[in-house]
């Protein structure tokens, strides 16, 4: 998909003037993450519970590439074909080749972030390779052309008469209707004709299980399982990080991901599938392709500091508390990753100099960090950006600071130094606040949304010398 972080700015004021945006964000996200606390409390100890989560996704992440390489020995023996790609157009030649070589004429594809971030469907669609979105949400944006709004549910904001719309438009739908049933019959139909004459199948990968060489997915439509077990050629796409040890870990990584993500204890459909179809098997693949996908995210694991965020498992619970994401949604974030877990790894993957008003865009709140199963400090590694980019950090392509910066700096220091000083300059800030009024450029930033507060009569100081 196009990386368009760079328009952050723009797209989050044209989200917070739209009324739908605002009506749908006030309403949908305290709806997720209730749902989610009520989830959590069906474990018999949920404290126990999101405390071995997080210890797992550590132990996972210390013991990466041990564990890949068991995954590896492992999938090949149960007659897998494992791939290793060290970027995005290694990947995106291999399923391109693939295609080509069995003269495939269309492809299908279950909801896959990994498949967003390699841009696979622009490169398809360049080979004369039509993709066909099965994943109902992922359905409708692909129709639209637009990008995921949300981890969990990519087109959960699109109003009912705009999907009409698209599907009269372009997926085959006789008349106009507004009724979910209706419009759902109407992806069946036509996804279903696709399905049926499918060969080639497109997924990502939840969790790899290194003691198996296995693969699981979750979902809650059934088309993930559709595209593993239909077509003759599946290939599941999974980025590194995804591995855990073994099955038992896997299950309750399995919980706590259905859990923080829908507030189910599991999903509609799980599916752990271990090679090809064997012989006396009615369903599966006759070839299973596994790439596995570095993309940058060696570099992130070499750093100590910024390898924790591998430690992720994309439930979304951090974005749904983010009080950042419920002003703007998820467009302005501008790729495959929202949220506070996408302010951390767009900058990574894409470079500092890309994303800076992502990881600059935080008020450190900590709830993400609070919220999250797999552990992360997703405050503490935003602050480590900022640093790294005001130090034109080489490796993370930072771009240093601009002189504004490091005069604000240099006189912040100043003053923060000289009680005196400090005090004249609230004071004089407040006033200058006040009177030049909230659409001044000189203090815009700070006062469009919210009213600069007044300084009190005494300061804390005045008060404790005369109470």
């Amino acid at each position: 998909m196009d990386v368009k972080t760079q328009s952050y700015v723009t797209e989050a004021k044209k989200e917070m003037a739209s009324p739908a945006s605002r009506t749908f964000l006030d309403f949908f996200l305290p709806v997720l993450s209730a749902v989610r606390e009520i989830g959590m409390t069906s474990f018999p100890d949920p404290a126990a519970a999101v405390e071995r989560a997080r210890a797992i996704r550590r132990s996972s992440v210390d013991r990466l590439g041990e564990l890949l390489e068991t995954f590896e020995r492992n999938a090949v023996k149960a007659g897998a074909r494992v791939f290793w790609a060290e970027n995005a157009h290694e990947a995106n030649i291999y399923i391109r080749d693939l295609v080509n070589r069995h003269r495939i004429p269309y492809v299908t594809k279950g909801k896959s972030m990994i498949t967003e971030e390699l841009g696979l469907n622009e490169v398809l669609k360049k080979n004369q390779t039509p993709v066909y979105e099965t994943d109902l949400g992922e359905f409708i944006i692909q129709l639209l052309e637009k990008p995921p709004f949300h981890i969990i549910g990519p087109a959960i904001n699109i109003p009912t008469d705009e999907i009409s719309r698209v599907f009269m438009e372009k997926a085959g739908m006789d008349s106009a209707s507004t009724d979910p049933v209706v419009l759902g019959q109407a992806a069946r139909n036509f996804l279903r004709d696709k399905f049926r004459h499918m060969r080639l199948g497109i997924t990502g990968v939840n969790m790899a299980v290194a003691e198996t060489g296995s693969i699981l997915n979750v979902e809650n439509e059934g088309n993930i399982r559709f595209n593993k077990s239909a077509p003759g050629i599946q290939v599941s796409v999974m980025s590194l990080e995804k591995i855990v040890p073994n099955l038992d870990d896997a299950l309750h990584m399995t919980r706590m991901l259905c859990r923080n993500g829908t507030g189910q204890k599991l999903t509609s459909y799980v599916t752990l599938d271990t090679g090809p179809r064997k012989q006396g098997e009615k369903d599966g693949p006759e070839e299973l392709h596994i790439i596995i996908l570095d993309n940058g995210r060696s570099r992130i694991y070499d750093d100590i500091k910024t390898r924790e965020v591998l430690q992720c498992i994309r439930c979304g619970a951090c974005i749904n508390v983010c009080p950042v994401f419920r002003q703007i949604g998820g467009y302005p974030y501008g790729w495959a990753y929202t949220g506070p877990i996408g302010k951390l790894l767009n900058p990574l993957l894409l470079g500092l100099d890309r994303t800076r008003d992502l990881y600059g865009a935080c008020t450190l709140c900590k709830a993400c960090k609070t919220v999250c199963p797999a552990g992360i400090d997703h405050p503490s590694m935003i602050l480590y950006l900022r640093n790294k980019n005001l130090a034109a950090d080489p490796v993370l392509q930072g771009e240093g600071s601009t002189f504004a910066e490091r005069l604000m700096s240099k006189t912040a220091a100043f003053a923060a130094t000289r009680p005196r000083t400090w005090n004249t300059a609230a004071r004089l800030g407040s006033f200058l606040a006040s009177k030049l009024g909230p659409c001044h450029p000189l203090v815009s930033a700070w006062t469009l949304k919210r009213t600069f507060p007044s300084l009190p009569p005494k300061t804390y100081r005045d008060l404790r010398k005369h109470p």
